[in-house]
């Protein structure tokens, strides 16, 4: 099995705890989630320095989920990686589980409380300007939603990486182009992303967010890229994998659990049969 390979048969396995995990809480945010499953398995099955059994590890890569609503693809990534266990995957939103309807730091492995859209890039700076304080060469990975893109914070963000030259940053744009009330243009347009972000002065990447090459290769380009940061614009699909929810921005929270319930019953026998990769993994 090649890299490629592998890193799909996770974001897989994501997508699968992921709508597990909301038929079972019968509450969450579908959507968000699944359009973000191949960038979070790159993320943490290949691209960032971390130590599942030593979270608080000084030197770990960080992460800010600034989108999140998102937080059960996060708790899939991190349960898969082995901050906990899987079995607590079932307790999503439930009284006294760490794993509430938003992250929150006092859960294994997230290094930020997020949840009000616009304030993860800020905090995200200020890991990054702590970094290069303490000449430490730790990189921060902040993954936003095109929807948080209306948030005024984000900009004065955005003007602050670029001040301080913040290379050892990585924004990661979940642009599935769909927000709570529609899609982002009948909302409030941006315009051109790509050229709003270089109006800021930023190095801006434009890939397919569900083709694992172009991840990969796009992380290793702002690896590469010094003095300015990187923001990557990741096409996606909402609700990507689970067909009846794609494109449609009604489900960017749980809609019908009972056809959802179903759907997560049929996936777990369709992945059973699929591959020996999920054998033993589906709950």
């Amino acid at each position: 099995m090649n890299k490629k390979e592998e890193l799909e048969r996770w974001a897989q396995l994501l997508r699968y705890d992921v709508v597990r995990m909301i038929s079972n809480a019968n509450s969450g945010h579908p959507g968000g989630s699944l359009s973000a499953a191949d960038i979070a398995a790159c993320l943490y099955f290949n691209e960032m320095n971390i130590r599942p059994d030593e979270p608080d590890w000084p030197d770990r890569d960080r992460f800010i989920l600034s989108k999140g609503h998102a937080a059960p693809v996060l708790y899939a990534a991190l349960a898969r990686k082995g901050y906990f266990s899987i079995e607590t995957l079932k307790t999503l939103r439930t009284a006294g589980s760490m794993l509430q309807g938003h992250p929150d730091i006092h859960t294994p492995g997230v290094d930020m409380t997020t949840g009000c859209l616009g304030q993860g890039l800020s905090a995200g700076c200020g890991m990054a300007l702590s970094a290069r304080l303490d000449k430490k060469s730790y990189r921060v990975y902040v993954m936003m939603g095109c929807g948080e893109m209306n948030e005024g914070q984000v900009w004065e963000s955005v003007m602050s990486a670029a001040h301080f030259k913040l290379d050892n940053i990585l924004v990661i744009l979940d642009y599935n182009q769909l927000q709570f009330d529609g899609s982002v243009r009948e909302v409030l347009n941006p315009g051109s992303m790509k050229k709003r972000w270089e109006g800021f002065n930023w190095n801006v990447i434009e890939i397919n967010g569900h083709d694992i090459n172009e991840i990969l290769s796009s992380f290793k380009k702002a690896k590469e890229t010094k003095d300015i940061p990187t923001v990557i614009i990741a096409d996606t699909i909402k609700g990507r994998g689970v067909k009846f929810i794609e494109k449609d921005y009604m489900w960017h929270s749980l809609m019908d659990n009972k056809k959802f319930t179903e759907y997560a019953e049929q996936m777990r026998e369709e992945l059973k049969n699929a591959d020996s990769f999920y054998a033993d993994r589906l709950w």
